[in-house]
């Protein structure tokens, strides 16, 4: 499996299009009424897209095992360690919930992927994959986790998995404790005195006694 330090360098904004085609909606799926508590947007939104988020967010795609399923899968690609928590700490459950109804084009390849998974458990451990042991779980992931290595039956399997990873991975590194996680610090503020005096005398510029006086200085401690 690919740990923290190999996934950090993936370009978490593509998500692979390729993956398994098997499986159809089932009667689990439908769509759940609308909560009285709507969604609250921290940031600024066209009305159209807050309307459009609110919906998505009323509605339930993935049934409560396949969500322990994902979970499962999303904790075994980001485990927790001494820098952070794990993928489901950071909500990437949620956060694949909501790609999969914001881009359908999503939804047959995860739920099929999800039943390919489980038929395989079944067959191999005679149970669903979220009901074997631990070793049987990786056993089972070290099948379909590296494409060159797997073997061609496996192909659903690995193209399942190389979506399921890429969205575990970007709802991850988009995530407060992912941000973190990867020591980013975005734009600081900081204290600057101007251009340096070598530097104006190196072009013959200068500032003028106006620009001086209305200009903050920082001490240089």
């Amino acid at each position: 499996m690919n740990r923290r330090k190999s996934l950090k360098i993936i370009t978490t904004g593509a998500i692979a299009t390729g993956a398994v085609v098997s499986g159809c909606n089932t009667p689990e799926n439908k769509t759940a009424e609308v909560k009285a508590d709507k969604p609250v947007f921290a940031y600024d939104r066209a009305k159209e897209e807050a309307a459009r988020e609110q919906k998505l967010q009323s509605e339930t795609f993935f049934t409560p095992h396949e969500i322990e399923t994902i979970t499962i899968l999303a904790d075994i690609i980001i485990p927790k360690d001494e820098i952070s928590g794990s993928a489901s700490e950071a909500k990437v459950p949620d956060f694949i919930e909501f790609i999969v109804k914001d881009m359908p084009q999503h939804q047959t390849p995860m739920r099929g992927g999800l039943r390919w998974l489980d038929v395989q458990c079944l067959n191999k451990f005679n149970n669903p994959f979220k009901k074997c042991t631990s070793p049987q779980q990786i056993e089972m992931i070290d099948a379909i986790a590296y494409p060159k290595k797997a073997k061609p039956e496996m192909a659903q399997g690995v193209a399942f998995f190389n979506l399921l990873r890429n969205l575990t991975v970007t709802g991850f590194y988009t995530s407060q404790i992912g941000v973190k996680d990867l020591g980013y610090a975005g734009n600081m503020p900081n204290q600057w005195n101007g251009v340096p005096e070598e530097v104006l005398k190196q072009y013959k510029l200068a500032y003028s006694e106006k620009e001086l006086k209305e200009c903050i200085s920082f001490d240089k401690a």
